[in-house]
């Protein structure tokens, strides 16, 4: 019997790998049995571990542990931020922004946006779906630092942005665990209340094991980019890119030109349904997505990409290839033959050549 291929994660703008960090933090944490409202020394060294954990994201997210408001995801601190508030987005925001916001800022070809007044708007620091980043401008009411978080350098307290989100899954945590940061002087006004928990601005028993895992993952992503991993990273996904010939008659470069994550490409086939080209390379041994982790699985075209003009055709035959420093070169050039093989049996198919 053959040997399977092993399998080629490219995922990663979708959830990181966990990383050792992570895991061992977590570990750690299964025994530790105090709830950490307790006052007895069970609590205190749940309570400990807590706030270790708070110091560990904070220092990473250029942020003061005392602003750090542990909750469920990006999901939640995005609602947390956003919900009654009026405040104005854009159609490349996440669904998870997308739902609290009037979205009416404009957005340009080059998926760059148009912000009026920041103290009254959302926008996100870097694009899951093509990895743009965008000018974040002083006094922003609320950016979503999620993707951007542990890829690139980032200071919260100087950025001018009254709230942050970001989330531990991204960069190798585990999922289940984000976080709402404030500018000092701050706060919101609690969605679940009871206990108290999270200086009353989230209510709760803490998710130990889940915060423990964050914080681990926040020290290593710390190291990463000090030792220049996502540069590394960088040179990866151009040497992807132009192995997989996009010329712009054939495929699309989303974001050609512009500043993007390290990480990111996203092409666009017209023609070649997104969701088609994922099956397509699941067979084959190769994750990648149509978009949005949170909204892949539903066969629809991409926001992010309306949004920047494309057609709701065009739209619907995107894929993302997202990388990380873990991945090898050697994978993305299996990666690369084994697309362009299906891609030249759809244009031949089509007729297009």
């Amino acid at each position: 019997m053959p040997m399977s291929r092993k399998r080629v994660y490219l995922d990663w703008n979708a959830t990181a790998p966990l990383r050792e960090s992570a895991r061992a933090a977590m570990l750690a944490a299964m025994d530790v049995v105090g709830n950490p409202s307790s006052v007895h020394a069970e609590g205190r060294a749940a309570v400990a571990l807590v706030e270790k954990a708070r110091t560990q994201v904070a220092e990473a997210f250029g942020a003061q542990a005392a602003d750090i408001v542990f909750v469920s995801g990006a999901t939640e601190a995005a609602a947390l931020a956003l919900r009654g508030r009026g405040i104005h987005g854009a159609g490349i925001e996440h669904d998870a922004v997308r739902a609290w916001v009037t979205e009416d800022l404009a957005v340009d070809e080059a998926g760059q946006v148009t912000v009026v007044d920041p103290a009254q708007s959302t926008l996100q620091a870097a694009n899951s779906e093509t990895g743009i980043l965008q000018k974040i401008p002083q006094g922003l009411a609320v950016c979503d630092f999620t993707q951007a978080f542990g890829k690139m350098p980032l200071g919260f307290d100087w950025s001018g942005v009254d709230m942050g989100l970001i989330s531990a899954h991204k960069i190798g945590g585990p999922k289940g665990i984000g976080a709402l940061v404030l500018r000092r002087g701050l706060d919101v006004d609690p969605m679940i209340r009871g206990g108290g928990q999270e200086m009353g601005r989230r209510s709760g028993t803490e998710n130990i094991l889940g915060i423990a895992g964050f914080g681990g993952a926040a020290g290593e992503c710390t190291q990463d980019l000090d030792r220049g991993a996502w540069e590394h990273v960088r040179e990866l996904r151009n040497i992807l890119e132009n192995t997989l010939d996009l010329d712009g008659n054939t495929t699309i470069l989303v974001g050609k030109g512009a500043e993007r994550l390290p990480n990111t490409s996203c092409l666009v086939t017209p023609g070649w349904k997104g969701e088609t080209q994922v099956m397509q390379m699941d067979l084959q041994g190769f994750a990648i997505s149509a978009g949005s982790a949170c909204s892949s699985g539903k066969v629809k075209s991409s926001s992010v990409l309306r949004a920047m003009g494309f057609d709701e055709a065009e739209a619907g035959c995107a894929i993302r290839v997202s990388i990380g420093p873990t991945t090898e070169r050697a994978e993305l050039e299996a990666f690369a033959a084994a697309w362009l093989k299906a891609r030249d049996r759809h244009l031949a198919r089509s007729g297009s050549i």
